[in-house]
Formats: structure tokens, C-alpha cells, sequence
């Protein structure tokens, strides 16, 4: 079952040193469902989005072609020999709900019905001339010539997801050659840091081990200078004491005769004290 198109010839205007894109509509006027594929002579200079697809019975649809932009303006005499190819297939019953592309796989070449489409070089707008085509040199043949075989049509995206495939190749194989170069770096230069980390480990070891001792000299002294302090204010406390027993006693002998009760406890008292302190 063929298809309808519109327009049969896709006209891109110039300037082509930027993107060009025309629309290209695609009509199923039979009573069953299609599946078409659009197909180029340049996959590499056109974008096609969709370049398949399904249409239902009386509907169409619009297939963007995208020229990309060039490096260098052809020149103006110059004649375009790309071509598009359209493909469409009838979908029976039997594989109403099978995938598009599965379709094609296994699809007859006798049921496929093509369309050819012709790509003309417009001049811009505002130098319309009275055919495009009519500006193209003719070449003149001649018997010893071979005649020009037309290039192969092939589908648009396959070529660029080829492309993708092998620049996504590329980019791994760089990535796993900078892994390997980066391991071997840090193998060079782990034992220097290695025996570098060791030995600011016993530096610092030694640094905490002066700390320590310094500490411990300090608590030795500074318990031994208040323990002789404690001596020296027990020691005064002590005489102090033992004087005014003394006076007490010298006072109680010259008063009456006899140890009044008074002294004896002061004196047991300082006694228990300096056994307490001493002992």
C-alpha cells in the first residue's frame, strides 16, 4: 500500500552555512495501517526525525529533514545529488501489535512500496530565478565515461548512532588509559609516603613522651613543695601550742599544786594531733 507525500521534492534554501529544515508530511489514505521508513543518499549531512514509524488509516504525519549546516557555501552553480527514499509496508492483522522495526525485519521485499524524493538547491530569498535547476551546468558525456552509479540509500540514524558508538569507544578507552596512568602514580609514591608517615608517627610519639615526663616532674614537685609546707604550718601550729601548755603548766604550778584537768586535756589533745600529723 503506498503513501502519499508532500511536497515530492524538498527545496533548501541558501544560505547553507547554518541549519536548514523543511517538512516533509507523509499521508496514509488506505482503509489499514502503515509503516514507513525514511531513507537518504547522505545520512550524514541530513537529520530525519522520525525516520520510521506507524500511521493509522486516513492520518499523516511530519517528518522534520534537517540540513545541517556546512563548513563552506557551495557554489552557486552547483547541483544537488542527494535523494530521499520512502518505504512503506501494509500492517496486517497479524502484526497489529507487533513493534515497527520487527515489522521490517521480516517483511517481504515484494510488499514494499518506495517513493523517491529529489533535494533541490534553492537560492535565497529575494534572488528567485526562473528554475533552479536550469543554472546547473550540464556535463557533456562521452563514450569512454562510465556512467554514475546512484549512491545507496541508508537510514539517518543509523549512520549517527554508528558515529556515537565509536566516539562513546573513544572516550572510554581515554578514560581507562587515564585510570591506569593514575594508578600507576599512586603505586610510585605510596612508599614515599609510606616511610614519610612513619616517620612523623615516632616524631610525635617522642613529642608525647618528653610532654609526659615534664608533667610527671611538675605533679613531683609541686606535691612535694606542699607536703613540706603542710610540715612547716603543722610544725608552727605544734610550738604553738606546746608554748602555750607550757605557760598554762608554769601558770598552775605558781597557782596551786597539781595538773588542773584543762591542761591535761589541751596536752592530750596536742599529743593525739602531732601523732595524727607525724604518724
Amino acid at each position: 500500500m503506498s503513501v502519499e507525500i508532500d511536497p515530492l521534492e524538498l527545496g533548501f534554501r541558501r544560505p547553507f552555512t547554518v541549519e536548514v529544515s523543511q517538512i516533509l508530511r507523509i499521508r496514509n489514505p488506505n482503509t489499514s495501517p502503515v509503516a514507513f521508513k525514511v531513507k537518504t543518499t547522505a545520512p550524514k549531512q541530513y537529520c530525519v526525525r522520525p525516520n520510521s514509524g506507524r500511521i493509522e488509516p486516513g492520518h499523516d504525519v511530519e517528518v522534520s529533514v534537517l540540513l545541517q549546516a556546512m563548513k563552506q557555501e557551495p557554489p552557486s552553480d552547483a547541483r544537488c545529488r542527494d535523494k530521499f527514499l520512502v518505504q512503506s509496508v501494509a500492517i496486517t492483522g497479524d502484526k497489529e501489535f507487533t513493534n515497527v522495526a520487527q515489522i521490517w525485519d521480516g517483511v517481504d521485499k515484494s510488499q514494499i512500496q518506495e517513493k523517491k524524493i529529489r533535494v533541490l538547491w534553492l537560492p535565497p530569498f529575494g534572488e528567485e530565478t526562473t528554475s533552479p535547476v536550469a543554472a546547473t551546468p550540464i556535463r557533456p558525456s562521452t563514450s569512454n565515461r562510465a556512467e554514475e552509479t546512484p549512491a545507496p540509500f541508508t537510514s539517518p540514524s543509523e549512520t549517527r548512532s554508528s558515529t556515537v558508538d565509536t566516539r562513546e569507544i573513544k572516550q572510554e578507552s581515554d578514560v581507562a588509559e587515564n585510570f591506569q596512568s593514575t594508578v600507576a602514580a599512586v603505586a610510585s609514591t605510596a612508599p614515599n609516603t609510606a616511610s614519610e608517615t612513619y616517620e612523623q608517627l615516632k616524631e610525635q610519639l617522642a613529642k608525647a613522651q618528653a610532654t609526659i615526663a615534664s608533667l610527671q616532674n611538675d605533679a613531683a614537685s609541686g606535691l612535694r613543695q606542699r607536703k613540706a609546707a603542710v610540715a612547716d604550718a603543722v610544725g608552727e601550729q605544734a610550738s604553738n601550742v606546746q608554748a602555750t601548755a607550757q605557760d598554762l603548766a608554769q601558770s598552775a604550778r605558781q597557782g596551786t599544786e597539781g595538773v588542773p584537768v584543762q591542761i591535761a586535756a589541751v596536752l592530750c589533745l596536742v599529743s593525739f594531733l602531732l601523732a595524727y600529723i607525724f604518724f
